[in-house]
């Protein structure tokens, strides 16, 4: 009897992966396709769909290829992406007008209209969010708008990889992690929301049907067989949203197991066991891919980015490695000295486009060491501020964070994080993220797995471990409400610092 394998497809936004995995979640083969973006106007972020279905089928040829196999040993696939984006097409399936990106930020004027229709708190209670620019329902009220000819040709809503099932499969379907994040649906109840889409006027027959990551949602046609080499019938499960999907691929499934990612941005995602809403909406609450579960997600916007800019400011011609080494030296709580890494602005807690970055505190006493040790427990206590929202707003106990991305490289991050925020860091085998949960989520499909955290428990394993050091942690529990205090008191300044 073949081996049977399983495939995850994840349409960001700078490509389309496409990986494979065998019954035992061993990575075999990988292949990525590029995707461009287009920048027509300030602050528009857009993408043609049909660009993603052309770089995911070279993705999923170029995979099979490498791996040896033929699209018959494919038992299932899974899909995620880039969340929030708006994808509009026609009766007949054609794309209508380019894809408006999570991160295109034209549409604040229909996030006040949304609040003012609903009621902000209202709407925070139905969909556990605020509405904000990155978000799909205020894209949709934009086109509405402004492009009303298009509008009136409008007939299905999906999200970008959600256009890729459509070209696999002819099937209109969304999951509901991806789902909960159009800020269109009832968080709780985990389905569209009839009174937001009543409220602001879209037809909820544009809406496709929802389903939990693991559930079959249409399977391969002749045409998209064609195309990519996968075989007549091959199902594909629900999937999830890019940052869902990253929670299952590391296997932050259970309550008190936290996601943390240190990327240029950092992220932390904490799966919850109800529907939990921070009450002023400074937390995303989504439903999770995990079926009849949700998570919180709370991002920072400059994470390792703040000692990206640091080392190529201030020290260019010296590696990452020689300036960790040198703030080994310098005590926890570099002697007073703080930075606030708001270089990007703020988005949790502190959602405000205006936020700056600062050295405060600074003395003769104070070297080139301590302002390196300064960034990593800035950016630490920056990830604190998420992780005690999601703490207050009902979580409870973290009990381990399961760390990933290339700020968390490195030992002395790893303990700082660990003592910064009192719980075990650990990191897993796996690093293909989103595309590998993808895969594990079809996998629970076909029966390979019983459910989501039996997958995660064959196949993701713990490769390293830090513990918080008691002594630091005394010291960043000092340390920790001086730096709470810097933003309130400097907020005013910053926005008289307008250039």
């Amino acid at each position: 009897m073949s081996q049977s394998f399983f495939l995850g497809i994840d349409t960001s936004t700078t490509s389309s992966k496409a990986l494979l995995i065998d019954e035992r979640g061993e990575v075999i083969a990988v292949a990525s396709s590029p995707h461009t973006l287009q920048t027509p106007k300030p602050l528009w972020s857009e993408q043609d769909p049909r660009q993603w279905w052309d770089a995911a089928s070279a993705s999923i040829r170029s995979v099979l290829e490498k791996a040896g196999i033929g699209g018959e040993q494919v038992a299932a696939v899974g899909l995620t992406g880039q969340m929030h984006g708006l994808v509009l097409l026609d009766d007949a399936g054609n794309v209508l007008r380019p894809a408006i990106l999570w991160n295109d930020q034209r549409t604040q004027s229909q996030c006040d209209e949304i609040h003012r229709r609903i009621g902000k708190e209202k709407f925070i209670q139905i969909t556990g969010n605020v509405a904000l620019t990155g978000f799909t329902a205020p894209k949709i009220l934009w086109v509405k708008e402004n492009e009303p000819d298009i509008y009136a040709k409008a007939k299905h809503v999906l999200l970008p990889k959600d256009y890729i099932r459509y070209k696999l499969t002819g099937e209109y379907a969304m999951d509901k992690a991806d789902g909960s994040g159009t800020v269109l649906f009832d968080l709780k109840s985990r389905k569209w929301s009839r009174e937001v889409l009543e409220a602001l006027g879209i037809d909820a027959s544009w809406m496709p049907p929802t389903f939990e990551g693991p559930e079959f949602t249409g399977r391969v046609t002749a045409e998209a067989a064609s195309i990519t080499g996968l075989k007549v019938g091959t199902p594909i499960a629900a999937g999830g949203g890019d940052q869902a999907a990253q929670a299952v691929g590391v296997g932050a499934v259970n309550p008190g197991v936290v996601a943390l990612t240190v990327g240029t941005s950092g992220v932390v995602f904490a799966t919850t066991p109800s529907a939990l809403i921070e009450p002023e909406g400074r937390l995303h609450a989504f439903c999770h891919a995990v079926p009849g579960m949700w998570h919180f997600m709370g991002v920072m916007l400059s994470a390792a980015g703040s000692l990206q800019w640091y080392r190529d400011t201030l020290a260019p011609n010296v590696s990452f490695d020689d300036l960790l080494k040198e703030a080994e030296s310098v005590p926890a709580g570099s002697e007073g000295l703080h930075f606030l890494p708001y270089l990007s602005g703020e988005r949790t807690p502190h959602p405000d486009p205006l936020a700056r970055g600062a050295f405060i505190g600074l003395t003769l006493r104070h070297s080139r060491a301590h302002m390196t040790r300064a960034v990593l427990e800035g950016v630490s206590f920056g990830l604190k501020d998420i992780f005690t929202l999601i703490q207050n707003a009902g979580l409870g106990k973290i009990t381990q964070v399961r760390a990933s991305g290339g700020g968390t490289k490195g030992v002395l991050w790893r303990q700082i994080l660990a003592s910064v925020l009192e719980a075990e860091l650990v990191t897993v085998n796996t690093t293909e993220g989103a595309a590998y949960g993808a895969a594990l989520l079809a996998g629970v499909g076909t029966g390979a797995w019983s459910d989501v955290a039996s997958a995660c428990k064959a196949c993701v394993k713990i490769t390293g471990s830090t513990m918080p050091v008691a002594a630091q942690v005394e010291t960043y529990r000092k340390a920790y409400p001086i730096y709470r205090e810097l933003y309130p008191a400097l907020k005013s300044s910053f926005k008289k610092m307008i250039a």
